[in-house]
């Protein structure tokens, strides 16, 4: 099943999200809607509160945007109830998106690496190391499950100019190639 995404000014986007217990009710279905939600969407990664649900998963296929000069392999997985342990390395920027946000894309400074626990589908526990593109995407969906947008990084007058692209995302009023879901509607 492909969910709708929800997008900037639900509620959701910016709620922490609670831990799910191995008795979730179908984990895996979830998470391979979620899945196919992702790649329907031309997404490289998605975290539950897009798809209106406020549980600590996400999933990434890194391997979909590998860079050339990315010498690390990308990973499709899923992070249940995902801690990030610690974030090193040098910053750097890249342009990102986000499904929540459509329309929209801007410089981000992150840290090089991540060390992240989390536990897999059949709640295996795992604490691994990722880099480069891979660990961008797990910073990034990550942080929609602390209520952490992309956009919170920039600077007040980067704010202040997409003001207006954000509230016309609230309300609607934009068109991307995937359904959506628009607060209060």
């Amino acid at each position: 099943m492909i969910y709708p995404v929800t997008v900037f000014g639900d509620p959701v986007l910016r709620k922490k999200a609670e831990p799910i217990t191995k008795d979730f009710p179908n984990l895996k279905e979830f998470v391979q809607n979620m899945f196919d939600t992702m790649y329907n969407s031309d997404g490289v990664g998605l975290a539950a509160p897009q798809v209106g649900q406020a549980i600590r998963i996400f999933v990434i296929d890194s391997t979909t945007d590998e860079e050339e000069e990315d010498e690390v392999p990308g990973i499709k997985r899923a992070f249940i109830n995902p801690e990030i342990l610690e974030k090193k390395g040098d910053e750097w920027v890249m342009n990102e998106g986000c499904l929540s946000l459509p329309e929209i894309r801007e410089d981000v400074s992150r840290p090089e690496t991540v060390k992240i626990k989390y536990n897999d589908e059949d709640f295996n526990e795992y604490i691994e190391e990722f880099s480069g593109f891979t660990s961008r995407v797990i910073q990034h969906e990550y942080d929609h499950l602390e209520g952490v947008m992309f956009v919170d990084y920039l600077n007040p007058l980067k704010k202040r100019i997409l003001k207006s692209k954000l509230t016309a995302i609230s309300k609607g009023k934009v068109i991307p190639k995937y359904r959506i879901k628009v607060p209060g509607k």
